[in-house]
């Protein structure tokens, strides 16, 4: 197997349980024996919600800051070309995908680096589906 592009709400599942799947877990178990790549904003994504449902009383897996310490120590690579890109191909992969820049910074890392795109997103999904790339669960 190779690394995968890795969206947040995948990565999300792990932290809570009524979220997780066999799919997921799946997923989880690929990113820790083939590594996965993200761009930029994923940490973002991931502190924010994170947070979040920390305010409003959700309960995760450990608390936020255990979470987060145990995806920090997957094999997770931020990619540091994706802010570059963000006004030439992946607005124009936005545009042509109907997606939001956040969504299509996902797609145009998995097309860049060929590799498959775990998300739990169907818009994205159809999307990665439509320009060939694979899609799982």
């Amino acid at each position: 197997m190779t690394a995968v592009v890795v969206v947040a709400s995948v990565a999300l599942s792990w932290c809570f349980d009524d979220e997780a799947s066999p799919e997921t877990e799946a997923i989880l178990d690929r990113v820790r024996f083939d590594g996965a790549v993200v761009p930029g904003l994923w940490r973002l994504e991931l502190a924010n919600v994170l947070l979040g449902a920390e305010r409003r009383g959700r309960t995760i897996l450990g608390g936020v800051t255990a979470r987060l310490e145990h995806i920090a120590r997957l094999p997770i690579k931020t990619d540091t070309e994706t802010a570059g890109r963000a006004w030439r191909e992946i607005l124009a992969l936005a545009r042509a995908e109907n997606l939001t820049t956040y969504d299509a910074s996902y797609l145009e890392l998995a097309i860049r680096h060929g590799v498959a795109l775990a998300t739990k997103d169907t818009v994205l999904a159809a999307a990665g589906s439509r320009v060939g790339v694979s899609v799982i669960p």
